[in-house]
């Protein structure tokens, strides 16, 4: 999220289109108490403990209303911030400064709440083979902002969207006739750099998945014996995911079944946002 490109290509279109969200046509309140430009400055302050992240897209909010506008930072993404922390100090025109504010603080919000809920189950997987991911259940239009706070927060990312990789779930097989049919036509159809994931429910589907070919397999929502099993009948023929309402209160009780991957689709949809504010802004001396 920092490299500019990226930036414009992905994050400035969404960013844009959160502003006009949020502004129709005009900022009526900040108009009507702000009439002519002027510099000021308001502080960035951390309200809770957590790991911070979207710096760089709190700052373009602002950017993007008025390209003079500064954000001088005090800390860096990925760093634990601490409640009552003085993270950062915008300057610029008061009109946009206010304008921009409840835009860039629902980014920054989201994205640090991820990073924190992220953060606090990737510790409990230090020091074991298992990687964390996160999923596809993100909120529309923020995707590319929440798999980067998963990021920050010490997951990984699974695929981006639905051209990244082969993900053969349930409907999937059902819709090709059987694990073995939907792995064949994958292979088949898709080009040979690309790996085939195939979630299964049952060990006989994990059994099907293997003999037909399957890269990664997922196991779904299976109990943790029932896992060990899979594994063992796996035999090191293919990566393994594991899956299914993974959050941090069961996450410990995965650790030590040795599968290479645990996703979580509450990385993003159950993370709870980081309380951040922006406070005691007024006027500074200084030309805009």
């Amino acid at each position: 999220m920092n490299d500019q490109i990226t930036m414009r290509l992905n994050a400035d279109p969404l960013i844009l289109q959160a502003l006009r969200e949020d502004i129709t046509s005009e900022d009526i309140t900040t108009n009507s108490v702000m009439r002519e430009p002027k510099k000021g400055e308001v502080e960035l302050i951390c309200k809770q403990d957590g790991i911070i992240a979207g710096l760089p897209v709190f700052r373009r909010v602002f950017e993007l209303l008025d390209g003079e506008t500064v954000c001088t930072f005090f800390c860096k993404d990925g760093d634990a911030v601490q409640k009552g922390q003085r993270m950062a100090v915008v300057t610029g025109d008061i009109r946009v400064l206010l304008s921009g504010e409840r835009v860039a603080l629902n980014f920054l919000q989201r994205m640090s709440g991820i990073a924190t809920y992220t953060h606090s189950i990737a510790e409990l997987l230090k020091g074991s083979r298992t990687k964390l991911l996160d999923t596809r259940k993100t909120t529309p239009n923020m995707r590319v902002f929440e798999k980067y706070a998963v990021k920050v927060g010490g997951g990984c990312n699974h695929r981006f969207n639905l051209s990244d990789g082969i993900l053969l779930k349930d409907n999937h097989i059902g819709a090709a006739g059987s694990v073995r049919e939907a792995v064949w036509m994958a292979r088949e159809y898709a080009p040979f750099v690309r790996k085939i994931e195939v979630e299964v429910e049952t060990l006989d589907m994990v059994k099907e998945a293997v003999e037909a070919g399957a890269d990664i397999i997922m196991l779904d929502n299976m109990s943790p014996e029932q896992m060990k099993e899979a594994i063992g009948i796996i035999d090191g023929r293919a990566e393994t995911e594991c899956s299914g309402n993974v959050t941090r209160e069961n996450v410990e009780q995965l650790v030590d079944i040795g599968v290479d991957y645990i996703s979580s689709g509450a990385l993003t949809h159950s993370a709870p946002i980081l309380d951040i504010s922006l406070k005691n802004l007024h006027a500074v001396q200084g030309a805009l």
